[in-house]
């Protein structure tokens, strides 16, 4: 067994980003993780109990057992053949001594191997494992070097390039104090706590002892992968709730993001104006939540309190002023969200719809009123489609981008749609209408509820498909990390609306009319099929998320079905069909089918002549499929592939016994043709719903 020791490496900066800590944390321990398995310092299994820690100014990684040497491995390498290797009268040539030297050995200790391309030279190297000592710098740097970070920046007068200034590391292996530089700065045992409770140096002796160090010394609670911070600053905000007679309102991405900016969390209970609650309460939400990161609190109604829980980074020996100034700075936000209410609702929604005329949407594709006009004309198709009013989702779309021009949406962008379902109802908009505008955005986020109304559907698919074909048309899709105008979240989410919300759509028709909507026209067609394989994969993704077989998916995708609906109910067959007991038999025998038709090519193109069939089980087979087309044909009608599926399970008997009796590649050519095209009529049936060839049996 080799010898192990736990290793601890710590990088101390300045207040790293918030939203983004989390996703430093992790790619830090994931390339860390997989730079020691390759070293072969860990195996998977080790690897798998990595922690990571990490606070505003510190990103951790704790090894509890690093092997403290790589294993002595032997390399074998092959030189030239024999026949280069040696003249005429067996001595060696040139290329023989150089394969030697490079093995630093003699001519005379060199092996000979037989290979696959003749008889070569050969050695076998022993290669003696590095010690953990010298591999470890090398993988913290090479791991902190591939970290997603979008723009690096350089301090002082140092070359090195991080996500922010870094002032410490530390690097121990069990009680040993590894000496390298990371990123310009000399690693040591000593860390640093609190920036105000304890801004002294901390030395550690052990990576076990580490985070006790930190939180008892240093005043430094750092969170893991358990996410035990966020869990306490959960914990906390409760409480505090509860003394203050009310529920907190506890947002998870709040709840990262506010674990993300302090080391030691103390809850602060404040209150403001009870005149405030006039305002809707998104805004108020927004102000709280997105612009002091304080947490709202409730009635036992779920009614809105004039009371938050914030969170402080600092144990104050006053805190009456703390809550005070976290009061103070609350009240100029929510004023100025109270002059945005008042003063927008003075002039109607539809009256900004000339605004939307100097807003640019993208400089090829216009203004974002051209962009309403195309939503407008788009959803009222979709609507009338779906049983909608088409009245109803064009007025909704002419309305539903107004409220980028107002000023609350200027102070609180993300309130976008809210504030403009809020300022059309009291303009007196029919209320289908203001809930499509709120409606339209959704799905925001992924996880995120989808449009329930009709309206808000059509609308809301409309505006992602203007989104995607235009963008797609000025050759500006996705690429890589890269994903400017969002078109893979609007992708996901007009994919979920039109499944989930079982919307019976035709895609690609929907794509052709959003692209001849546009101001730019280029290759159409070849536009159009590259946006719906895009809206594929973005199906692709969703199925693999719900646990939906790769191979599952691609069996249906080879059909290439126009609705996503229809998509979603062949997907739901096979997986059915496969929870069949005759699954397994059928779909090997789809495969074995597929590569016989692939060989004989235009053979099988011809129709079934029952007069040739000559075998009891060619007969029996083809009997069989003449019922089920019957059977199954009213059923593929209406769309239940399950129901067709579970009825094509019952051919596996003759299949089996078809092929266990009957020699389909027989020398008589009328024979293999006819027993060709009938193999060409069972595998149509199943290509009805999906290439059932493509699913994995093994």
């Amino acid at each position: 067994m080799a010898e192990t020791r736990a290793f601890l490496v710590e990088i101390g900066t300045e207040e790293l980003p918030p939203k983004s800590l989390r996703v430093l944390a992790d790619a830090f321990l994931e390339r860390f993780n997989a730079l020691a398995v390759v070293q072969a310092l860990q195996d998977e299994h080790s690897a798998a109990g990595n922690e990571i820690f990490c606070s505003p100014r510190r990103l951790t990684i704790c090894a509890p057992a690093l092997r403290l040497r790589q294993p002595d491995r032997q390399e074998e390498r092959l030189g030239p053949a024999l026949n280069t290797a040696f003249d005429g009268e067996s001595r060696p040539t040139k290329a023989a001594e150089g394969f030697a030297k490079s093995c630093g050995v003699t001519v005379g200790q060199l092996e000979r191997r037989q290979t696959e391309k003749g008889e070569r030279l050969a050695y076998t190297l022993g290669i003696k494992g590095k010690t953990a000592t010298e591999l470890l710098p090398q993988i913290v740097t090479e791991a902190l070097a591939k970290l997603p970070i979008p723009k690096r920046m350089r301090w002082g007068t140092s070359e090195a390039e991080f996500v922010r200034p870094v002032h410490w590391v530390v690097m121990l292996l069990g009680a040993h104090a590894l000496k390298a530089e990371i990123l310009g700065v000399k690693s040591g045992n000593k860390t640093y706590g609190h920036r105000y409770h304890h801004p002294g140096a901390i030395a550690l002796k052990h990576p076990e002892g580490y985070r006790q160090a930190l939180a008892v010394t240093g005043k430094v609670l750092v969170e893991d992968r358990a996410g035990t911070l966020t869990k306490k600053i959960a914990t906390l905000a409760k409480q505090a709730a509860k003394r203050a007679h009310g529920k907190v309102q506890l947002g998870k991405t709040l709840l990262e993001e506010v674990a993300a900016l302090v080391e030691w969390p103390v809850p602060i209970t404040g209150a403001f104006d009870e005149k405030f609650l006039a305002l809707p309460e998104e805004v108020i939400v927004a102000a709280l939540e997105t612009q002091q990161r304080y947490f709202p609190l409730r009635d036992a109604q779920g009614k809105l309190l004039p009371k938050f829980v914030a969170i402080s980074n600092i144990q104050s020996k006053r805190p009456a002023e703390v809550r005070r100034g976290n009061e103070r700075v609350i009240v100029p936000r929510l004023t100025d969200a109270m002059f945005f209410w008042d003063n927008d609702r003075k002039s109607r929604l539809e009256s900004r719809i000339p605004e939307l005329d100097r807003v640019v949407f993208q400089k090829e594709l216009g203004s974002y009123g051209d962009k309403s006009k195309r939503v407008a004309q788009l959803a009222a198709q979709i609507a009338s489609e779906i049983g909608s009013d088409p009245k109803l989702a064009g007025r909704a779309a002419q309305l539903c981008k107004c409220d980028l021009v107002t000023g609350m949406v200027g102070e609180f962008p993300e309130l976008q749609g809210v504030m403009g379902g809020y300022y059309a109802r009291y303009d007196g908009e029919p209320e289908e209408v203001a809930r499509a505008i709120t409606e339209h955005y959704q799905p925001r986020f992924a996880g995120d509820a989808l449009p329930a109304a009709k309206t808000g559907q059509a609308v809301a698919v409309a505006d992602k498909l203007d989104t995607l074909a235009g963008i797609f048309v000025i050759g500006q899709k996705p690429g890589g990390d890269k994903d400017p105008f969002g078109l893979r979240r609007a992708g996901l989410g007009l994919m979920r609306i039109l499944v989930e919300q079982q919307l019976d759509l035709d895609l690609m028709q929907l794509i052709t009319a959003a692209l001849a909507a546009q101001p730019v026209r280029r290759q159409q067609q070849a536009i159009a099929d590259e946006l719906f394989e895009f809206l594929l994969d973005r199906l692709r993704a969703y199925y693999l998320e719900a646990g939906i077989r790769a191979d599952v998916f691609e069996a249906v995708r080879v059909r290439r079905p126009a609705q996503p609906l229809d998509f979603q109910r062949r997907v739901q067959a096979v997986n059915a069909f496969l929870a069949l007991p005759d699954a397994t038999s059928l779909a090997a025998a789809n495969k074995r089918i597929a590569n016989i038709l692939k060989q004989a090519g235009s053979m099988s193109a011809r129709r079934v002549d029952p007069g040739r069939l000559r075998e009891a089980a060619e007969k029996s087979l083809h009997g069989q499929i003449e019922q089920l087309q019957r059977d199954i044909s009213p059923m593929l009608a209406a769309g239940d592939y399950t129901a067709a599926l579970r009825k094509l399970a019952t051919l596996r008997t003759p299949v089996d016994e078809f092929f266990n009796r009957v020699l389909v590649m027989d020398p008589d050519a009328e024979l293999r043709a006819n027993r060709l095209a009938l193999l060409s009529q069972l595998s149509a049936m199943f290509l009805h719903t999906a290439d059932l060839a493509l699913i994995q049996t093994d």
